[in-house]
C-alpha cells in the first residue's frame, strides 16, 4: 500500500534524504559537514557501483583499523597522513603570504618537555651517527632577524627512530633541544645526520597500501616549532635534498621551500637554513 507524501529512498536521492535527516539537528556545524560527507560517499558509490561483497569488504577493511587503534596506536590517524588528509588540513588551516616558510604537520613523536640548552649545544646524547652542524637564521618577510625567538627541534636518529620510540635503546631527550636565536636572529647546534624511516606497515593500512605498491617511506628530516611574539606559529621540517624519497614522502610533507643542503666535509655534515615568519593576523596561530 503506497502512502503519498512519503518519498522513496533510491539512487538518484539518497544523499539528499540523509542530509535532510541531519539537517534537522541543531547541533553546529556537524550536520553540514557530515551531510557533505554523505554526499560525495554517495557520488563515490554511485561511480564506482560496488557488488554487495565489495561492500561488505570494505566495511570489514574499516573494522580491522578499528580493531588496531589503541592509547598507543592509531590507525586511524595513520590512514589520514598516507591518503593526503592530515596534509590538506594542515595546508588549508596555515596558509602564509608569498615567501614564508610553509607549515607541516607536527608529527607524532614531538614532545612539549625538551630541555632549554645554550646555543651551539650538543643535542645528540648517545654520539652515535655522522656528526651534523646545523645553522639558522630566523627573519621576517622583510628579511629582519627575528631576535628572541624560540627554535625547538628534534629528529630521528642515524638508524631511523626517535627517542620516545626506543626509551630502552636512547637517552631521554636524545635528539632534541630547545634553542633561543641572538640579536641577529641566528642559532645553532650540533647534533647527527638523521636517516628517513618506514611508517608502521604492520597493521590493516599499511598492508593494504603495501600490497598497492604505495610509497610508505619518509626521506631524511628535522622538525622545527619556531615561537616568535606577534608572529605565527611555524611548524616545519627540513629535508634533506639529496634523499631518493624527496618525491615520494610518504606524509606528503615536502615542499621546495623546505628542501635543504646537507653538506658533507669528511666525516661531518652541515646544513644551513633560514626560516621566514609571518605576522600573526587576528585568529591566528600567534605565540
Amino acid at each position: 500500500m503506497s502512502h503519498p507524501g512519503i518519498p522513496s529512498f533510491n539512487e538518484a536521492n539518497s544523499a539528499e534524504m540523509v542530509a535532510q535527516r541531519l539537517l534537522k539537528a541543531k547541533a553546529g556545524p556537524l550536520p553540514r559537514f557530515l551531510a557533505t560527507v554523505v554526499d560525495h560517499l554517495h557520488q563515490i558509490v554511485r561511480e564506482t557501483r560496488p557488488t554487495a561483497a565489495d561492500w561488505r569488504q570494505a566495511i570489514a577493511f574499516l573494522t580491522e583499523i578499528g580493531h588496531a587503534s589503541d592509547d598507543k596506536r592509531q590507525e586511524w590517524v595513520l590512514l589520514s597522513d598516507l591518503l593526503g588528509v592530515t596534509a590538506l588540513v594542515e595546508d588549508i588551516n596555515s596558509r602564509r603570504p608569498n615567501g614564508a616558510t610553509p607549515n607541516t604537520g607536527r608529527g607524532p613523536f614531538y614532545r612539549t618537555d625538551a630541555p632549554r640548552l645554550p646555543l651551539g649545544a650538543d643535542i645528540s646524547l648517545d654520539g652515535v651517527g655522522a656528526p651534523l652542524t646545523v645553522t639558522g637564521r630566523v627573519v621576517d618577510l622583510d628579511g629582519m632577524p627575528v631576535a628572541g625567538a624560540t627554535v625547538e627541534t628534534w629528529q630521528a636518529n642515524a638508524q631511523g627512530f626517535y627517542e620516545n620510540q626506543q626509551p630502552d635503546l636512547q637517552p631521554e631527550f636524545n635528539l632534541r633541544g630547545v634553542f633561543t636565536t641572538d640579536s641577529d636572529g641566528r642559532f645553532h647546534y650540533r647534533t647527527v645526520k638523521p636517516a628517513g624511516y618506514g611508517v608502521p606497515d604492520d597493521g590493516p593500512v599499511g598492508q593494504m597500501l603495501g600490497r598497492l605498491n604505495y610509497p610508505l617511506s619518509r626521506p631524511a628530516h628535522l622538525h622545527f616549532l619556531i615561537r616568535a611574539n606577534n608572529f605565527e606559529t611555524l611548524t616545519t621540517q627540513v629535508f634533506e635534498r639529496g634523499d631518493p624519497r624527496l618525491s615520494e614522502d610518504a606524509l606528503f610533507g615536502v615542499k621546495p621551500e623546505l628542501v635543504g643542503d646537507f653538506k658533507r666535509a669528511g666525516n661531518s655534515w652541515s646544513l644551513d637554513f633560514s626560516f621566514v615568519m609571518a605576522m600573526a593576523r587576528k585568529g591566528s596561530r600567534a605565540a
